[in-house]
């Protein structure tokens, strides 16, 4: 019976999807019955598998458990947690915080999006790198915080941010 199920789910030449995708959700789909009460958990679980949900994985997904992909939309999209785009390679997040703002995080911002040539919430065309901002990191003693990588520092410019996104071009940490 998981043999057909799997076959079943490996049917995926309407959208292209590759093999290892496929296979991937297959895995996933397995862990639930086919039952729309476990629709949040399968969509945690696609994102953590993938980092977002594609078009292809939400295709799958209403086929899976024979839902509409407009109502899987319409929960995912409820949910802030869920992303609809590939992330970038490497995320840079500039903390906009009152304390942030007032040391000069908006030339901070500035400059990566010049640089870039992307604005805040994109990510480059070769997919290496997104900006965003957030509202207060909670370090605002630190001022102004900059989020490269998950990793938070302190006391950033303009300058050790282009600095920054040259190592990241190159590929260096």
């Amino acid at each position: 019976m998981k043999h057909a199920h799997q076959n079943q789910c490996l049917d995926r030449t309407e959208r292209n999807c590759s093999e290892d995708t496929a296979k991937k959700l297959s895995t996933i789909f397995l862990k639930y019955r086919k039952d729309k009460d476990d629709l949040l958990s399968i969509l945690q679980d696609i994102q953590d598998e993938f980092g977002y949900l594609s078009e292809e994985a939400i295709h799958l997904l209403s086929k899976e458990i024979r839902i509409s992909e407009n109502e899987i939309y319409g929960v995912a999209t409820f949910y802030a947690i869920f992303r609809f785009e590939k992330p970038a390679e490497h995320r840079i997040t500039v903390c906009m915080g009152t304390a942030c703002y007032v040391n000069g995080a908006d030339k901070i911002l500035d400059e990566a999006e010049q640089k870039l040539g992307i604005k805040t919430g994109q990510t480059t065309e070769d997919g290496k790198i997104s900006i965003g901002h957030v509202f207060c990191n909670g370090c605002c003693g630190h001022a102004p915080v900059v989020v490269v990588d998950n990793e938070v520092s302190g006391g950033w410019t303009p300058t050790k941010l282009d600095k920054t996104i040259d190592k990241l071009k190159e590929g260096s940490p």
